[in-house]
């Protein structure tokens, strides 16, 4: 049997909360003012960086029902509302753009009537929201606290995504797969947590997601059993609840958690038996994705690597951690092909220095995971009850590891799914994620060997025109 260990590093601390100091107020600005100097440039002078738009305006963002804007393109506002039936002139903007008022409901049909009509360019009025920040006290960033969750997450720009994500209207919830150690679904913080299941041997039964029993003489080490949780709860944990983190998918993603570590041969590990049954549980209860937060540097495995094409043809894409050793080549599963890999970024988001990397092209991608040296973790749930064989009361840790930043990858990609249902109808195929996570990452499309195709940009994949919703 091959084992397979935790591809993320898991330290646990105690919790540490603190209070804001009270602020003086700023002081008053001088008394005279800086003038900006004047460029000069134009739309005509920046050339190719900027053009005068053309056509259709994005109608799946939030914006003003029953307004739009419109570039002329010569006829006047009498003109469009004479050709346009339901076309009423509001205003006129500076930059040559009229606001005219609309039928609400009918905001594209008039829009395409409009440039029908002679109009030059049109797109909604939309809506800019400010950037929205969680009541959950372990979320805010705090100086006093390097281990809050904020910090991790401006890397990927979560907040800017959560602005679209709680405007939209999802028909679906993505379900998120975690394979792992051990699961608490009644947790004080625990979301979408669907009811698991335990692929083990460990004789709890299949419904059971408490840590499997450690043998005789042998004990559980570096709070192992909490990993699972940790990870889940990056997925799902409750968000706005006034407790603990939120979890990155703000209540619109759903945790299917499934038990594949349990006690082998003496030590705290999975098979390849068991992790290809778990695999295949997960693609037949429909999950859009699954996460593999585990390694192996075994590379020729064929019973997983068949479990993970099943898991393809049923539309559900692995993503699996890079490793945590710090050097080139990614374990496995993460190696595979089909599978979207996922290395650790640091807080100044250059790669984790023990975080896998791969001069050899995969499709790998970057999340935040903390660091080694200089010492750096974030806060995540731990399982919060105790066992007769392991405790683990507290209800919060730190972790760190490529472990930690696989899920934040998965939960981007499950709301790219509900974002895509909800403008096409459907759900994208496993290499329209891929290619979105990939094409909108900080790399721009270009491959490095340390850092893949970079930072994954959490606000480009709900918003992307080109690779995501073309």
């Amino acid at each position: 049997m091959k084992r397979l260990a935790f591809a993320g590093l898991f330290l646990g601390t105690a919790l540490l909360l603190t209070a804001c100091p009270n602020e003086s107020p700023p002081p008053p600005p001088p008394s005279t003012s800086c003038t900006p100097t004047p460029t000069g440039l134009s739309v005509q002078s920046l050339g190719s960086q900027q053009q005068t738009p053309q056509g259709l305006g994005d109608f799946s963002a939030p914006h003003v029902p029953g307004e739009l804007l419109v570039l002329p393109g010569g006829l006047t506002p009498q003109g469009l509302a004479a050709r346009v039936e339901g076309v009423r002139p509001l205003s006129a903007l500076e930059g040559g753009f009229l606001r005219v008022g609309v039928p609400k409901g009918q905001e594209r049909a008039k829009a395409e009537a409009l440039l029908r009509a002679g109009a030059r360019f049109v797109q909604p009025n939309y809506l800019y929201f400010p950037l929205y920040v969680p009541n959950d006290p372990l979320y805010p960033a705090s100086p006093a606290d390097p281990a809050r969750l904020q910090p991790y997450l401006v890397l990927i720009h979560m907040q800017a995504a959560w602005d679209l994500v709680r405007v939209a209207s999802y028909g679906c919830t993505p379900i998120v797969a975690v394979l792992d150690t051990a699961f608490n679904p009644a947790h004080e913080d625990a979301g979408l947590f669907l009811s698991g299941y335990n692929a083990t041997d460990d004789g709890l039964g299949a419904s059971n997601l408490d840590p499997s029993p450690p043998p005789p003489n042998s004990a559980y080490a570096n709070s192992d059993p909490d990993h699972g949780q940790g990870v889940a709860g990056l997925v799902a944990a409750a968000a706005d609840n006034g407790k603990g983190v939120p979890g990155l998918g703000l209540g619109r993603v759903a945790v299917l958690p499934v038990k594949v570590f349990y006690w082998v041969n003496g030590g705290y590990t999975t098979t390849s038996t068991t992790l290809a049954k778990a695999i295949r549980y997960a693609a037949d209860r429909g999950a859009a994705l699954i996460n593999l937060s585990l390694g192996s540097a075994t590379p020729l495995d064929g019973v997983v690597q068949d479990a993970l094409n099943y898991a393809l043809s049923k539309g559900s894409l692995p993503v699996a951690a890079a490793g945590n050793n710090g050097t080139d080549g990614l374990m496995y599963p993460a190696a595979y092909p089909g599978v979207l890999a996922v290395g650790s970024a640091r807080l100044d988001g250059a790669r984790s220095d023990f975080s896998n990397y791969s001069s050899t092209p995969k499709d790998l991608v970057l999340a935040p995971g903390g660091n080694r040296t200089p010492a750096q973790a974030f806060y995540v749930l731990a399982l919060g009850q105790d066992y007769s064989y392991y405790e683990s009361s507290r209800p919060y840790t730190t972790g760190a590891g490529t472990s930690f930043a696989a899920p934040m990858v998965s939960t981007v990609a499950a709301l790219y799914v509900a974002h895509y249902h909800a403008v096409y109808g459907r759900t994208p195929t496993v290499g329209q994620v891929k290619q979105c996570l990939i094409q909108t990452a900080s790399n721009g499309g270009s491959y490095n060997a340390q850092t893949g195709y970079g930072l994954l940009r959490a606000d480009r994949v709900l918003s992307d025109r080109t690779y995501c919703f073309p």
